[in-house]
């Protein structure tokens, strides 16, 4: 979109039109039929992560409840479910996501090679979810990927392994080429194409550690160093996907965003040049030594942090002013305000880390949540555009504040429990509660942790009342006039 304005002789633009011209139309390109098919099974395949999380969820309530879990398939049924819970609701679902949104900024070329990581991604995902109850093997609590050691899961890790890999392939060989005045659009095909780079680097970091790693050591040794490398990078690719979803919800909500193209994509290729530090850790250190670990925890500091603050500050000051939004924007507002305090959470509580306890899981909580709530603010937007009808009413604005709200009741119990040295990633007994204060941070901890499990399952209720709606395969395939903000179209008139 060409933000020169003709200024011949007779055409002046007026003040008023002038100043419309200068806003930022930060939209995400509209698909067409091809792409509206592989974004709508990518999004179902994210749908059926979270709705067998939610499903884990409820066996991890029932694991720490006497009585109920000598029920269940395993001893040790608690870390079985918590592994495939974590699993479905990060890994899985921000792949799904990503690959929903790769596909929309894809050209024809990625066709066939998107179609065939979705089918691995999908058989992995099943593979994954019954390893939990067919001969699940030892509970690995590795950070970023936690596994199961029984042979079906690791087989359903390989086989999502792969398909991710091929999904990322087919999104770098099919990103389209970004000529062209720098518009808004453009910068977030910009990052589109970063996050995809940033997950090529994960998926280089995960064959080169596997490829280093001793396979002498013992099995949380093993999977900690073996995801360390490859996860950190991960992590460049879905806050690239956030800023994105940031961007475009705010422009969705009508807010003028106070940040040009120019420097939103500098901001994105910011964070891309610091993924790169990723392979120098390998080049420089041994996988296993202190320097590689703190190495891969700097530039995600750096990068991301350099790269969020200027591009969430300028969303803040934009939604700030808004009072009155469209019904069908109230739903991506909700999304986006809850993305934002949950993310901030997380990052003030990542500086107040010290020693191996529940501040850790509140930090990545709060920032994983973040992202969660952004990716969902944008299957909101994105469901008119896919064929289906856009979510409305109550309900679709309950959703983020509850899921948002009861995330950080869950943080700050957490962080409460922290405080007084309650351990991670452990339950029952084994938390060794002494104190009525640790008692209460806990029992806070679970209040905000079920609310959270609502507000999860009604996002999965919003969209398949909205996926009833029959797809419409007659849309136009070009873009069309986003009418959200009423004062769109004549800046777009006056900018050609």
């Amino acid at each position: 979109m060409n933000t020169l304005i003709d200024t011949s002789p007779g055409l002046a633009t007026p003040p008023a039109t002038a100043a419309a011209a200068a806003v930022h139309h930060y939209t995400l390109p509209v698909p067409d039929a091809r792409q509206r098919t592989l974004a709508r099974t990518w999004l179902w395949l994210g749908l059926l992560a979270l709705i067998g999380s939610g499903v884990f969820s409820i066996l991890l309530v029932l694991a720490r409840t006497p009585g109920l879990n000598r029920w269940l398939p395993v001893a040790d049924f608690f870390r079985v479910a918590l592994v495939v819970h974590v699993d479905l609701s990060v890994l899985v679902w921000f792949a799904a996501m990503a690959g929903m949104l790769w596909s929309l900024n894809a050209s024809a070329r990625g066709g066939r090679w998107n179609w065939a990581a979705l089918a691995l991604c999908g058989l992995g995902t099943a593979l994954m979810s019954l390893g939990a109850f067919i001969a699940p093997g030892a509970p690995i609590m590795a950070n970023y990927i936690p596994v199961l050691e029984g042979p079906l899961f690791l087989t359903g890790l390989v086989t999502f392994g792969a398909g991710f890999t091929v999904q990322v392939v087919g999104s770098l060989l099919s990103a389209p080429r970004l000529g062209g005045a720098i518009d808004g659009t453009r910068a977030l095909r910009f990052g589109l194409n970063a996050s995809a780079v940033s997950a090529g680097i994960a998926v280089i970091a995960f064959a080169w550690s596997l490829a280093v790693v001793p396979t002498a050591l013992a099995g949380k040794a093993y999977y900690e160093i073996l995801f360390w490398g490859g996860g950190h990078a991960l992590q460049f690719a879905w806050t690239l996907l956030m800023l994105v979803g940031w961007l475009c919800l705010a422009h969705a909500c009508g807010a003028r965003i106070p940040l040009s193209p120019r420097l939103a994509l500098l901001m994105f290729a910011l964070a891309l040049v610091s993924v790169f530090v990723t392979p120098y850790a390998y080049l420089a250190h041994d996988v296993a030594t202190v320097e590689h670990r703190n190495l891969h925890t700097w530039a995600m500091r750096f990068g991301g942090g350099v790269a969020i603050l200027p591009v969430a500050l300028a969303v803040v000051l934009a939604i700030l002013p808004l009072r009155n939004v469209a019904a069908t924007a109230r739903p991506l507002r909700a999304a986006l305000i809850s993305s934002m305090t949950l993310f901030a959470a997380g990052g003030v509580i990542g500086m107040l880390i010290g020693g191996n306890n529940v501040k850790i899981p509140a930090h990545y909580h709060g920032c994983i949540v973040g992202v969660t709530l952004a990716l969902m603010g944008v299957v909101y937007h994105l469901l008119p555009q896919l064929g289906y009808r856009a979510p409305r009413g109550r309900l679709a604005v309950l959703q983020p504040y509850l899921y948002g709200v009861g995330q950080l009741m869950h943080i700050v119990g957490l962080v409460w429990s922290g405080g007084y040295g309650v351990q991670r990633k452990v339950a029952g007994a084994e938390q060794v509660l002494r104190s009525t204060a640790e008692v209460a941070g806990m029992g806070l901890m679970g209040l905000g942790g079920l609310l959270a499990i609502v507000g999860g399952l009604l996002f999965v209720v919003v969209v398949i009342r909205a996926l009833r709606t029959a797809p419409d395969r007659t849309a136009p395939d070009r873009t069309a006039p986003d009418r959200t903000a009423p004062d769109r179209a004549a800046p777009d008139r006056a900018a050609r």
